[in-house]
C-alpha cells in the first residue's frame, strides 16, 4: 500500500472525534505560508527546484519567452496560497447554501493536508514543502466540484482548477502525484456523501438560483487564480489558460 495512502488512513480516524473550526485553522494555514515564505527567501529551494523542472515539463505548458523561471514561480507561489482562500470561500458559499454541515467533512480534511503533511515530505522545508499540500487540497476540492457537477449539473461553486492542477502535477512527477491522487479517492470514497447534498432542499435552492443568475454574486466573492497566470495549456492544438475561474 502507498505510503501516501498510509498517512491517509491515519489522520482520517482523527477527522469525526475532533472539532473543526475552520477560521483559526485557515489563519494556521496562512501564517504557515507566510513562514515559508521566509524560508524561500533564505534557500530558494522552491525556485531551485522549479529551475531544475523546466527542461523536463510537458510541451504542452507554454511559458512566457525569456521569463519562464519567474512566471513558474509566481503561478506556484499563488497556487498554494488560493488555499486558505478557497477553503474560506467555499465555507461561506456552502453556509448560505444551508450544506455546511456536509461539506465540513471535505473542507476539514483539506486543512488536515496542512496540520499534517505525509511522511513523503520529510526533508522539505519552506514553499517547496508546501506544494505537495496545496495539491492534496485544490484536487480535493476539485473533486467535490466534479462529483457534485456530474450528478447536479451545476458546480458548488464557480471554480475549474482542473488546468492548475495538470501543471502542478506534471511538476510534482507522475508517480508522486498519482500517489496524492489515490490518496484525494480514499478522502472522497470513504467520506463525501454525495446523496446528503441532493436530498436536501436548501442545496437545490442554492443551485437553482445561482444557475439563474449565472453566478454573478458567487464570481465576484471568489478567489481568481486566472488572471495571475502567464502560463497557458495547449490542449488538442488550443491554447488555454493554465488556471480558470
Amino acid at each position: 500500500m502507498p505510503l501516501v495512502v498510509v498517512y491517509t488512513f491515519n489522520f482520517l480516524k482523527t477527522v469525526y472525534v475532533s472539532i473543526c473550526m475552520t477560521e483559526p485553522r485557515v489563519l494556521y494555514i496562512r501564517e504557515s505560508i507566510a513562514e515559508a515564505h521566509r524560508i524561500e527567501a533564505e534557500n530558494h529551494r522552491l525556485r531551485d527546484f522549479l529551475e531544475a523542472k523546466l527542461p523536463e515539463l510537458h510541451h504542452a505548458i507554454a511559458l512566457p519567452s525569456g521569463k519562464g523561471l519567474d512566471a513558474l514561480l509566481e503561478f506556484v507561489t499563488h497556487y498554494i496560497e488560493h488555499v486558505p482562500d478557497f477553503i474560506e470561500a467555499l465555507t461561506e458559499l456552502t453556509k448560505s447554501a444551508g450544506v455546511y454541515q456536509y461539506a465540513k467533512t471535505f473542507l476539514c480534511i483539506a486543512e488536515d493536508y496542512f496540520f499534517e503533511p505525509p511522511e513523503l515530505l520529510k526533508g522539505r522545508d519552506g514553499l517547496l514543502a508546501l506544494v505537495d499540500e496545496a495539491y492534496l487540497a485544490h484536487r480535493l476540492i476539485e473533486e467535490v466540484n466534479d462529483r457534485v457537477m456530474m450528478a447536479s449539473g451545476f458546480p458548488v461553486a464557480p471554480m475549474d482548477m482542473t488546468l492548475s492542477n495538470i501543471i502542478v502535477h506534471d511538476l510534482l512527477g507522475d508517480d508522486f502525484a498519482n500517489q496524492l491522487d489515490l490518496a484525494v479517492h480514499y478522502s472522497m470514497e470513504s467520506l463525501f456523501e454525495t446523496d446528503s447534498f441532493f436530498r436536501n432542499a436548501d442545496f437545490k435552492q442554492y443551485l437553482r438560483s445561482h444557475h439563474d443568475n449565472g453566478w454573478r454574486n458567487a464570481i465576484d466573492q471568489w478567489p481568481c487564480l486566472a488572471g495571475d497566470s502567464a502560463i497557458s495549456l495547449s490542449l488538442d492544438n488550443r491554447a488555454t489558460d493554465g488556471a480558470t475561474h
